[in-house]
């Protein structure tokens, strides 16, 4: 097995189990994201835990993991895609970055650009093949949400039209009764599909690629600080000890959780459009908070809602991505630790 399809499966593996611990705060971050609110009905919504306690109390723990079956799927698959070019262009630039100190150029290790470079390339390829999966994980995660405001919305017609004496009072008294009875139907993989299919063709499943795309810097300043903190701490560690440069699982989690911080205050407004344009357009009764593009989104969460509205839920998703980036990198950095010992076991076999 290759370093980097060991990288790879090992990235999909914490990613999964770093999926399945944080998710709760996924489904409430990406509630707080796709929340219309303007200017002036702006107001403070609770803590992540009282928003993730008011989910449990009208859908049940299931509401938490809405779209759970295609995340892991999407995080499995993002991941390993992730890591496995990650480590195919890193291993490219190692190359390079040798070659050029046998002409004399430089010390043969890779520089920040070069780090940024590989991470952004191994980003774009992972975003362009797994974006469908997290338009479907979007739509499953804010569905009952959205099915809220399309009665909300009704509501305030049937209220308009009473106030305009175009319904009778028993008349209406019956159509809110009918509202108030209504529930958030089960909402799968294959229908959330069908809806993007109908609503915007295939290229559906590619909406919010864009900021997705241009968000790629994310992960790319995360493993810039990442590779950075992690070789000089190799370094210090060689300076004291030659025999051992490896460093811990405590250092991996400690040094992933600070590179994800400073990713994510850096970029998640992008995020915020992005969860945007994926949600359904119908979250939102008024037809001008609908959105066709990135810049017609920018534009219109900007004149509606102000600049603040690009940071809802930052707290909540700095919780999360942090504690689900720490505990990504610690698990893989131990499966791949578990591959060299496995690998290093064959060949002893082999050889005897």
């Amino acid at each position: 097995m290759s370093s980097a399809l060991a990288n790879g499966l090992a990235g999909a593996g914490g990613g999964i189990i770093a999926q399945i611990i944080t998710y709760p705060l996924q489904t409430v971050n990406t509630r707080q994201q796709t929340e219309r609110v303007s200017r002036e009905g702006r107001d403070s919504r609770g803590s992540a835990l009282f928003q993730i306690l008011q989910v449990v109390r009208s859908e049940g723990l299931p509401g938490l993991y809405s779209g759970l079956k295609p995340s892991l799927l999407g995080t499995a698959v993002s991941q390993g895609v992730y890591y496995y070019f990650y480590q195919v262009f890193k291993n490219r630039a190692e190359a390079i970055a040798a070659a050029n100190k046998k002409r004399g150029r430089g010390d043969g290790s890779v520089g920040m650009l070069s780090w940024l470079v590989v991470a952004a390339l191994a980003g774009s390829v992972n975003v362009l093949l797994t974006n469908p999966i997290w338009v479907l994980v979007t739509r499953m995660q804010t569905h009952t949400q959205a099915e809220r405001k399309i009665v909300e919305a009704k509501r305030e017609t049937l209220l308009k039209e009473a106030s305009q004496s175009v319904l009778t009072a028993s008349s209406l008294e019956v159509q809110l009764a009918e509202l108030d009875s209504l529930k958030p139907h089960p909402y799968g993989t294959l229908q959330a599909a069908r809806e993007v299919y109908n609503e915007s063709g295939v290229t559906g499943f590619w909406k919010g690629v864009i900021p997705a795309l241009i968000m790629v810097s994310n992960p790319s300043i995360q493993f810039m600080i990442i590779e950075s903190l992690s070789k000089q701490l190799r370094a210090k560690r060689a300076a004291k000890n030659k025999d051992q440069q490896n460093i811990t699982a405590l250092e991996v989690f400690i040094i992933g959780a600070f590179a994800k911080l400073g990713a994510t205050v850096c970029t998640y407004p992008l995020l915020v459009v992005k969860s945007r344009l994926q949600a359904k357009q119908e979250i939102s009764g008024n037809v001008s908070l609908r959105y066709s593009g990135t810049v017609d989104a920018i534009i219109k969460m900007i004149h509606h809602e102000g600049f603040r509205c690009f940071y809802q839920g930052m707290r909540t998703k700095i919780v999360q991505s942090v504690f689900a980036a720490s505990v990504l990198f610690m698990v893989k950095e131990e499966l791949v630790k578990v591959y060299a010992v496995l690998a290093n076991k064959s060949k002893v076999n082999v050889y005897n």
